[in-house]
């Protein structure tokens, strides 16, 4: 994936905002459990109270609590506490606590840590005494009492208890135990003891409780949709992101393709080709859309999961590493198991394309020799090697989830069993319980999401190996860095100088030691038996492969020091199988050149005698081509293929056998008219006929790559064995007197 790093660049703000966002939601989602737990513990359990000392508070409630204080809490609580006279304060906070009277306390400015601290271990000293106290009540007093839930009429009772000298000692050592207690422990009892002290006060404390969950309530909401934000708008970046580098990838590599010679194809299949622009892209369009969120989201909120969880409870860790460990050993097997097969998906698909192209590029063939059982055989092996890949994998996958399920299931009973435990011993809080079981399915969740990656990313990493594997082939046929130009008018003058040839690691020559001249005006025609080296040779001129001895001229200039663009500028060329593309006649006919004119197509269809059969079309020259010309005869087809050549007026024309499809009438009748419409240009003409080269100024036979004869009908005739044995063959003593 790295080497295609430089397709990110122009996405970068897309990336670094989709990082922002992903931040985002994550941080989002590791806060919803903490509002969770406040509303269960502090809405809940202490009835929407946050604090230990209360706003306000009677005088027997403060003496009552003050005798639960050490001397240290108590300076402190009398510090910031005031008494209540007649007046307009008063009056104010009777709105909230009706039954607040002169006499009694408020806080006198700000609320203040000390306090709070005070009242939270009083509270729990007060509770620890109740307890001990209620086991010598009646049952039925005892029954009707809440430890918790301490009444006006329980606080008098305490009150009287306190008077005797033998509970001075209880008081005492609830004092000591609740100033070594840690705050945990105590928090909750102060706000309990507060909502007591508010409805001996009158106040309405279903409000206070109503008001805290709705606003926190509220928040959760604001922050779900924050969250959803978050969540679309990086959605949004990556796929942005991923569409637009896709479509980068594509454009580059079906460019490169575009200027890929005969050497390069040779390296990649058509349909490797085709799997590499468009399954392959995909892959890696898929990872940037949505692999990459969750290469992001997930180790944060793994993370963040394990910090959060760790701060509502620590004795609860080794459940969240025993999840790590059992997730780790099904992520590692899972991957050692399925990522040999992963790598192989790829070059499986490509073999399944293979066999694609072939049946339906080739079906007459198929048919003509009834072999459709045998090609579906093939079909059917490709098939099912990619189905069965494929069915791997997936099933390797699909146990994924119900592992998940039955871990995360199992994680959550361990929390609630050994939470549960500790809820009893105040150690932990029902929320905290909760937020903990939450942030533990987060952790969980996001090894999910990494397993996912383990899968994702080894595919998109050998997709992108294969798309570098074009995007990185250099060109062997190269313009030169330092070009030389065509002279404006191109006299069309061809020399070959001890030219040899050999593929790419061939052994041996192809073509050894071929030189010849052709000139402007004349005709070159290369005949020889199969395998000679005739298309070979004439492919060397427009330089889809390069010599590797020698040199070929054109006006003086070497072809291999003009640029590819203007040498092919220069030559109209006719392949072996004409092909043509999808459109009307008119617009394959200018592909040679797009801007004839009318007079020009219709000239070069007359030389290529294919005005008969136009005319014969309703359309004519709008008359639609279907995909590789299939809805025209091969004849047909042949001669606008030659007309395409013929429209570029170019000063060098190549036909490699490109008459072999007409008959004797038509390539008579088309040499005739093409000699007059050629005639100051260089022709090659590849032939297997001798018929068709017979007037040509010059004829190279080619045997074994070696030239064994050059000359004219005639000459050749008398002295070069190879061109009378093919003539003899093929034309009889008449003709050939």
């Amino acid at each position: 994936m790295l080497k295609l790093k430089r397709y990110l660049k122009p996405y970068l703000a897309l990336l670094l905002g989709a990082v922002v966002l992903l931040f985002g939601q994550a941080m989002l989602e590791l806060t919803l459990p903490n509002y969770m737990s406040d509303i269960v513990n502090v809405g809940l359990q202490q009835g929407g109270i946050t604090y230990s000392a209360p706003e306000a508070i009677d005088a027997n409630s403060m003496a009552m609590m003050q005798m639960f204080m050490s001397e240290e809490d108590k300076a402190a609580v009398n510090g910031v506490y005031v008494q209540l006279s007649d007046g307009e304060q008063l009056s104010q906070l009777q709105e909230t606590y009706p039954n607040l009277k002169a006499g009694d306390y408020t806080l006198a400015g700000s609320r203040d840590e000390g306090a709070d601290s005070a009242f939270s271990r009083a509270s729990y000293a007060m509770v620890q005494v109740i307890e001990q106290m209620s086991k010598q009540l009646p049952a039925q007093e005892t029954a009707e009492e809440n430890s918790s839930e301490v009444s006006k009429e329980m606080i008098s009772q305490i009150a009287m208890a306190l008077q005797q000298p033998q509970m001075q000692e209880m008081v005492q050592k609830a004092i000591s135990d609740a100033a070594v207690t840690p705050e945990s422990l105590i928090s909750q009892t102060g706000p309990v003891m507060v909502k007591s002290i508010y409805q001996t006060l009158g106040a309405d404390t279903d409000a206070i409780q109503t008001n805290y969950i709705l606003k926190d309530g509220a928040k959760m909401i604001g922050l779900a949709v924050l969250l959803t934000v978050c969540a679309i708008g990086a959605g949004f970046c990556l796929a942005r992101m991923g569409a637009g580098v896709g479509r980068d990838l594509r454009r580059d590599v079906f460019t490169k393709v575009t200027y890929f010679n005969n050497s390069e194809m040779d390296q990649f299949s058509t349909a490797s080709l085709i799997t590499r622009s468009t399954n392959d892209i995909t892959q890696v369009q898929n990872f940037l859309s949505m692999g990459l969120r969750m290469m992001c989201f997930a180790p944060i909120m793994g993370i963040g999961g394990l910090i959060m969880g760790l701060s509502k409870s620590v004795s609860l860790a080794w459940i969240l590493a025993l999840a790590l460990i059992i997730m780790l050993g099904l992520i590692m097997t899972l991957f050692s198991v399925a990522l040999p097969k992963f790598k192989k998906m790829q070059s499986l698909v490509d073999r399944l394309n293979l066999v694609s192209r072939e049946e339906l590029s080739g079906i007459m063939v198929i048919r003509a020799f009834a072999n459709q059982n045998f090609i579906q055989k093939r079909f059917d092996s490709a098939n099912k090697d990619l189905t069965s890949n494929t069915l791997f994998v997936n099933r390797a996958m699909a146990t994924m989830m119900p592992i998940m399920t039955f871990v995360m299931n199992g994680i959550s009973l361990l929390i609630v069993w050994f939470g549960g435990k500790q809820i009893e011993q105040s150690s932990l809080q029902v929320g905290d319980m909760m937020a903990f079981i939450q942030y533990a399915m987060h952790v969980i969740m996001s090894f999910l999401f990494i397993s996912m990656m383990f899968i994702m990313v080894p595919r998109a990493s050998v997709s992108a190996e294969r798309i570098n594997d074009i995007l990185t082939t250099e060109n062997k046929v190269a313009d030169p860095k330092q070009p030389k130009h065509l002279r404006k008018e191109v006299q069309g003058l061809v020399e070959f100088k001890d030219v040899s040839f050999h593929y790419d690691g061939a052994d041996a020559d192809v073509l050894e030691n071929i030189s010849f001249t052709a000139k402007p005006g004349e005709t070159t025609a290369f005949i020889g038996s199969t395998g000679s080296g005739k298309s070979t040779l004439i492919n060397l001129i427009p330089r889809f492969y390069d010599v590797t001895k020698g040199s070929i001229t054109i006006d003086g200039v070497d072809v291999r020091d003009i640029p590819q663009q203007e040498l092919r500028d220069k030559i109209g060329y006719v392949p072996q199988k004409g092909l043509l593309f999808s459109g009307t006649i008119e617009s394959n006919l200018r592909y040679g050149d797009e801007n004839a004119s009318r007079e020009t197509l219709e000239k070069s269809a007359e030389v290529a005698q294919a005005t008969e059969f136009i005319s014969e079309l309703e359309k004519g020259f709008n008359t639609e081509i279907s995909q590789g010309g299939t809805n025209v005869s091969g004849g047909q087809r042949q001669r606008l293929s030659i007309a395409r050549a013929l429209v570029k007026k170019a000063p060098i024309y190549i036909f490699d056998d490109t008459f072999s499809a007409l008959d004797f009438k038509t390539d008579a009748k088309l040499r005739k008219a093409l000699k007059t419409y050629t005639k100051n240009a260089s022709v090659f003409i590849v032939a297997q006929r001798v018929s068709t080269i017979m007037q040509a100024e010059q004829i190279v036979v080619l045997d074994e790559g070696r030239i064994v004869g050059i000359g004219k009908h005639e000459e050749l005739l008398k002295n070069c064995k190879t061109y009378r044995e093919i003539a003899e063959s093929q034309l009889s003593k008449e003709e050939l007197a």
